[in-house]
């Protein structure tokens, strides 16, 4: 069965400056994440093909649902993620980043796999302002506060302590 993700660009390759447009929906189990976070929702893929004269260049997005758990509430989470793709594909490799292309074909499903995989968080988080768990008595603290006393200071950081404001803030 032919996938909507290998696209024959031999119309492409006889001239620069030829383009064509690649907008599909393609079956998550098509492209073998092997990843759990990976749902099984559809993977969008609108990309814009442009012959170059040493390749063709593919700019886009794609977008794809992930789930994981907040990493500091533990609360689950489902998102569709949005990525942005820029690629180089070329006949005979002189960049060590670029796809090839073969028998006039170019196969995008290596490279949309590879910026999703790349582009889930691995450190998610349900909103910024999580405030996670109580680390004494284990309370959610985004429901409620908890009732453990003040946390107790480790001697081994209060020299640190001692020169926290009195050293000149550095931007590097």
């Amino acid at each position: 069965m032919a996938t909507p993700l290998i696209v024959n660009v031999v119309e492409l390759l006889r001239r620069p400056g030829n383009t064509k447009d690649v907008i599909v929906s393609v079956a998550s189990a098509d492209l073998t994440f092997d990843d759990a976070r990976m749902t099984d929702d559809p993977i969008d893929v609108d990309v814009h093909l442009e012959a170059l004269s040493n390749g063709i260049s593919v700019h886009g997005h794609a977008s794809a649902t992930w789930t994981g758990e907040c990493r500091r509430c533990l609360a689950p989470l489902r998102e569709r993620m949005q990525i942005d793709v820029d690629e180089l594909y070329q006949v005979v490799a002189d960049s060590p980043d670029a796809y090839a292309i073969e028998n006039d074909q170019i196969n995008l499903l290596p490279m949309v796999r590879e910026n999703l995989l790349v582009a889930i968080p691995l450190g998610p988080l349900c909103r910024e302002d999580c405030p996670g768990f109580c680390p004494h008595c284990g309370t959610d603290l985004k429901t409620g506060s908890c009732t453990c006393s003040a946390p107790a200071v480790d001697d081994r950081w209060a020299a640190l302590e001692a020169l926290k404001g009195r050293l000149p803030e550095t931007s590097e």
